[in-house]
């Protein structure tokens, strides 16, 4: 039996495995749902889809640079299961907001009034409850799983969320927002029942105060990862990989409605192939370094990458001009360009999930325990500053004009940075595997 199908039948792992993927199912499929709406049923120039899918961004990311600290203090101060459940059950609340919005749209009642506006401050919502789950999801492994097993559970975490994100962009791009809003609803009991089984975590940083002044709390947190180089490489790292990924994100709808002029189900297909192509690196990764936490295939990942990123966007600017209406899924992959397109695109999704989920591991791994979740806050933070700048870029450049295929290029010149500092990392290796293991 591996170590990833042990972990599937225990309850030190099962029971948040399930729950992580049923949250990131349903912001994923509310988050979709409301993008390629807005898209294709309210504006109709790019430069406005554009500017919306940015906003839509930037407002799901602000929570984790104003909480991110907060919701690590409270992780390693706290039983990580007792905050699993009240997040999952503030999750409904944020899921009825939504609903309701998606509801008004459905309706054509006062659209832009106040139906966007409750979507998207229940995307809000939706950030900050990822807010507080996230450092859990990760810093709670390392005191459920043993040493050999982080590397296995952080890779089935990454997959598992990705599998759910394909769900629920899948769905995201064909059913209707009526049912959308219900099934949002649907899937946050759900996981409040599964939070319900997560063992409990006690806290690992007994006797500290939580220091509640956010602003101060996140300064403190990043600072404290600062003063450890490696930790703060590998921080920087996965902030430049998830800066490239919102930019893609961003311009995913945009670019399939305008430039490759297809409906919304092509959106969302390259949605999809993009999270099925994280989940294969995921996976791939723990196979090729064996349960070892290593950045020794980072550098060359992320190069891979971006060498996809510039052959996607070459295949983009090479694609022909369409006059007859939107291309169906049916109808788009049968273009010439299709394949090719979506082979690139499912490259730079694998090379993606390989070189991130070692990052993961790397940073529950080399920190003491007690010290996990404000390490997985203080990278959430740098990693939402970045992606909030990378939303904010993408809305400049598309201001300026840059059109949104040559915007692509920005993600692959990223790319080059994030290899520096993953070889940066992979050469602090040896100082690493010299300290004892706890």
């Amino acid at each position: 039996m591996t170590t990833s199908t042990h972990l599937l039948l225990r309850r030190r792992f099962l029971p948040l495995f399930v729950t992580q993927m049923l949250g990131a199912f349903n912001d994923n499929l509310y988050k979709n749902a409301m993008v390629l709406f807005v898209v294709y049923s309210v504006y109709s120039s790019a430069q406005a889809e554009a500017r919306f899918s940015a906003i839509a961004s930037g407002l799901f990311t602000i929570p984790y640079v104003l909480f991110s600290a907060l919701s690590g203090q409270l992780a390693d101060m706290r039983d990580k299961a007792a905050i699993i459940r009240i997040v999952k059950i503030a999750e409904l609340a944020i899921m009825l907001i939504g609903g309701a919005g998606l509801i008004l749209a459905w309706q054509g009642v006062m659209i832009e009034t106040l139906a966007i506006p409750l979507m998207l401050v229940a995307l809000t919502g939706l950030g900050a409850h990822s807010t507080f789950f996230s450092p859990i999801k990760y810093a709670i492994l390392p005191q459920h799983l043993q040493r050999h097993e982080v590397l296995a559970g952080t890779g089935l975490v990454e997959a598992g969320t990705y599998l759910a994100i394909l769900a629920g962009t899948i769905l995201a791009g064909w059913i209707s927002i009526e049912v959308a809003a219900l099934l949002t609803l649907v899937i946050a009991g759900l996981g409040f029942l599964t939070g319900r089984q997560v063992p409990p975590a006690p806290a690992q940083a007994v006797g500290e105060k939580v220091d509640y002044n956010v602003f101060r709390s996140s300064i403190r947190v990043v600072m404290a990862t600062v003063h450890e180089k490696r930790v703060f490489y590998a921080i920087l790292a996965i902030s430049f990989f998830w800066t490239i990924g919102t930019v893609l994100f961003i311009e995913f709808p945009p670019l399939v409605k305008n430039v490759l002029t297809a409906g919304k189900e092509v959106a969302s297909l390259f949605l999809v192939v993009f999270s099925i192509g994280v989940a294969i690196g995921s996976m791939s990764i723990n196979l090729l370094l064996k349960g070892e936490v290593s950045a020794r295939y980072a550098p060359l990942a992320v190069i891979v990458m971006g060498l996809f990123v510039v052959a996607f966007h070459l295949a983009c600017k090479a694609w022909p001009l369409h006059e007859g209406g939107l291309y169906s899924v049916g109808e788009f992959v049968h273009q010439p360009l299709a394949l090719p397109l979506l082979l690139c695109l499912m490259c730079i999704a694998i090379a993606g999930g390989m070189f991130v989920v070692p990052l993961y591991a790397f940073l529950t791994t080399v920190v003491d325990k007690s010290q996990t979740a404000r390490t997985v806050a203080a990278n959430n933070i740098v990693n939402s500053a970045a992606m909030a700048g990378g939303a904010l870029l993408a809305m400049g450049l598309t201001e300026l004009g840059v059109t949104i295929v040559d915007q692509l290029l920005l993600a692959a010149a990223m790319c080059t940075v994030a290899a520096w500092l993953g070889w940066i990392l992979f050469r602090a290796e040896p100082r690493i595997a010299a300290q004892p293991a706890e």
